[in-house]
């Protein structure tokens, strides 16, 4: 049980750690172009994406999808909280500083970034056929294929 809760939050926290530094990154090399600002996030949100899509398709190798979907879940609102709240205070702003436009469109790119970096890795998962149901139901075929056929008297 330690181990899930580790993992999930090393996720947690390399999700904010990608944040963050697209944030000095903005901060300390593009403090005034809002167009290379723009291009850093979308960046930002691509390597989310990324790492979600990785996670999503190790993780659904091998563990049902209710037991990995709860844990993204939780990995995915820790990183979401700790970005909004906390990441403006590491470079110098105010999380609420450029008002409630920005504060709530951050979170909603933020939850659109990662969903689809899950869903992506779930697919590919799924498509490929490596998937942990898809795994269950090879082996039930091949068990079931294995056995000869029982002969009944009649």
């Amino acid at each position: 049980m330690l181990q899930r809760w580790r993992a999930v939050g090393l996720l947690a926290m390399a999700l904010f750690a990608v944040n963050v530094l697209a944030r000095l990154v903005i901060r300390f090399g593009f403090d005034g172009d809002d167009t290379a600002a723009d291009r850093v996030s979308l960046v930002m949100f691509v390597v989310i994406g990324l790492i979600l899509a990785a996670v999503a398709f190790r993780w659904g190798r091998d563990r049902p999808v209710a037991r990995w979907a709860g844990d993204l879940a939780a990995a995915v609102g820790v990183a979401l909280t700790l970005t909004v709240f906390v990441a403006p205070l590491l470079v110098g702003e105010n999380p609420f500083g450029g008002g409630a436009g920005l504060f709530f469109a951050q979170i909603w790119l933020y939850l659109a970034a990662t969903a689809a970096g899950v869903l992506v890795g779930y697919l590919i998962l799924t498509a490929l056929g490596l998937d942990h149901r898809s795994q269950q139901l090879k082996r039930y075929a091949q068990l079931k294929a294995a056995k000869p056929r029982r002969v009944v008297r009649r």
